[in-house]
């Protein structure tokens, strides 16, 4: 019986096969492999939510905690909206190919900057069994291949959505490991999934500190890191600060489950409304302050492309 490393390295080598059948296909392609996965998301529904209840059972018996078992959930809305989400993603821009910069050196020597696919993008989450298709329509949209670690909390919901999801992508015509999943969830898989040099191009990991913690401490190939989060309502001087407080309120408190939840939010030269319906809990308090702080920009505002340069025009 083969060891975690051979598994995981076994499964590694599978994606890494793949990677030059993605990076080779064109925006038509890859949007007519996206559509074939968002039709099989919905017509696989009730397999997904017959796992996912597994995965919620599991986790009410485990005790987890409610806002977590929120994010565990999946539902017809969820469901749709996961299709819809990789449906979103096919319409995107290709980015591959895109020339990002230009210049002539004195010699006239012509060189380009141009948006070209990783290879292999490992990603590494916590239990939100959404983020398998996300990530994985995006990593197909960018020419990439996903090589998916998620958590044992989400087991059984991952295993059926990278299930549907390499169906989708058969369809298609391509090969099925244009999608991984590494199913086995224990500590060991996840730190020989961050030491696959040659193997994983970027790791990519979405969860909270001891996630970023355990990145820091074992990863040996090369990772984007964007912290654990902390994300502000900035409110201006000349805003209507009826209106800001029930924006604050509706972001804060729609949503429990939400990591995009404001941590805090600051107004320029105005001392906060002098009422608050909900007091948040001390933990989680806004803080106001007369000095403007920076609203984060959106994590993933495109595709993961890289860049590089070439050496003269084609």
């Amino acid at each position: 019986m083969e060891d975690i490393a051979q598994y995981v390295q076994k499964l590694g080598q599978s994606a890494r096969k793949a990677a030059g059948d993605l990076a080779a296909l064109n925006d038509g392609a890859k949007t007519a492999v996206l559509k074939k996965i968002a039709a099989a998301i919905v017509e696989n529904r009730q397999a997904l939510l017959d796992a996912n209840a597994k995965d919620v059972e599991a986790a009410v018996a485990g005790q987890m905690a409610p806002a977590l078992i929120e994010r565990l959930k999946l539902n017809d809305k969820r469901i749709n909206g996961m299709a819809e989400g990789v449906l979103q993603i096919a319409g995107q821009t290709d980015p591959v190919g895109e020339i990002t910069d230009g210049w002539v050196r004195p010699n006239g020597l012509r060189i380009r900057r141009v948006r070209v696919p990783l290879g292999v993008v490992g990603i590494i989450y916590e239990n939100r069994p959404n983020v398998t298709s996300d990530a994985a329509a995006l990593c197909i949209k960018s020419g990439n291949v996903a090589f998916l670690r998620g958590s044992s909390g989400a087991i059984a919901s991952n295993v059926a959505i990278a299930n549907v999801l390499r169906e989708g992508v058969a369809k298609a015509g391509l090969p099925e490991n244009a999608v991984v999943l590494v199913e086995d969830t224990s500590r060991e898989s996840a730190v020989e999934f961050m030491r696959l040099r040659g193997v994983i191009d970027c790791l990519v990991p979405r969860g909270g500190p001891s996630l970023i913690a355990s990145i820091l401490e074992h990863a040996t190939v090369p990772y984007v890191i964007d912290g654990d989060g902390n994300c502000h309502v900035y409110v201006d001087a000349a805003a209507d600060l009826d209106m800001a407080l029930d924006i604050i309120v509706n972001a804060k408190c729609s949503g429990r489950a939400c990591a995009t939840r404001p941590r805090a939010s600051s107004c320029t030269g105005r001392s906060p409304p002098p009422s608050c319906p909900v007091p948040p809990p001390p933990s989680t308090a806004s803080s106001w302050s007369a000095t403007p702080r920076r609203v984060p920009s959106s994590r993933w505002p495109r595709p993961p492309t890289t860049t590089t340069r070439r050496s003269s025009w084609p």
